[in-house]
């Protein structure tokens, strides 16, 4: 999964912080960027009730205990990252439901069945190695189950040839041609260069003049920024990233994790 490279955008870092807690924490530990603040804490009215001797004979136990037995500390960091990926979850749903709207537009490109009963919706960027490597199983997605509707959501954040590629597309939509253009921009070198972009469009058929006048609109441009706007409502950090039902699929998965999370939409 490619992580969110920005400049001149809105920030979507999302940095890792340890759970908040009301209380003291002891013994702390830092492992692979995961704060451990969670495991041996009491309450500030109880720890204000030690003596400095007791605080000491307590951070010696726990140091005592994590010798004795370092699987605490693995168990503590699996704990933690469950309990992120959860919470993430639910802010995610949250943010899915509130964003019905901005999800599926009347502009979006679409593929598969434009009814279909379960929508996947897909952010991804012309450059990223991981979207493309999705493409084959999203395809033969779409080719055993008829009833799957595909939006796209170009989000270009891996710098100009991303934004280039993402603004020629755009542009062949106004001229009925954004699936035979994507299919070709997604099989270019991923560094796309406007002669190559142009040497592709003419082959295609399209009106490179106005592609080039329609890749330059500030329609375009604004529908960069919604998408860009909308993903970080959604939480998302990277690309390719799918709003399957209500829930977000980060990265690019494989054709059996993605008929399970269609039929998990369905209800099934």
């Amino acid at each position: 999964m490619i992580r969110l490279l920005l400049s001149a955008r809105p920030s979507f870092g999302h940095r890792l912080r340890g759970p908040r807690l009301g209380g003291v924490a002891l013994g702390v530990v830092t492992l692979g960027g995961v704060v451990l603040s969670s495991m041996f804490c009491v309450s500030a009215s109880r720890a204000a009730e030690f003596t400095p001797a007791q605080r000491a004979e307590i951070v010696s136990i726990v140091r005592q205990a994590l010798k004795q037995d370092p699987s605490i500390l693995r168990d503590a960091v699996v704990a933690l990252q469950a309990d992120e990926g959860e919470r993430g979850q639910q802010a995610s749903r949250v943010a899915i439901a509130q964003s019905q709207n901005q999800l599926v537009t009347p502009a979006d490109p679409v593929a598969g069945d434009p009814h279909g009963d379960v929508t996947i919706v897909e952010f991804f960027d012309t450059r990223c190695p991981y979207c493309r490597r999705l493409e084959p199983v999203m395809d033969k997605l779409l080719a055993a189950d008829h009833r799957v509707r595909l939006v796209y959501k170009d989000l270009p954040i891996l710098g100009p040839a991303s934004v280039l590629g993402t603004k020629a597309l755009l542009a062949a939509q106004q001229q009925g041609a954004y699936d035979k253009m994507r299919e070709a921009v997604m099989q270019l070198p991923p560094d796309t260069t406007i002669g190559q972009l142009e040497t592709t469009a003419r082959g295609l058929g399209l009106d490179w003049p106005r592609m080039v006048r329609d890749m330059d609109a500030p329609s375009v441009q604004a529908r960069i920024d919604a998408n860009l706007a909308l993903a970080h409502r959604l939480g998302i950090q990277g690309t390719p990233a799918l709003v399957i039902g209500d829930n977000l699929v980060p990265g690019a998965v494989n054709l059996a994790e993605l008929q399970k999370a269609v039929a998990e939409a369905r209800g099934g």
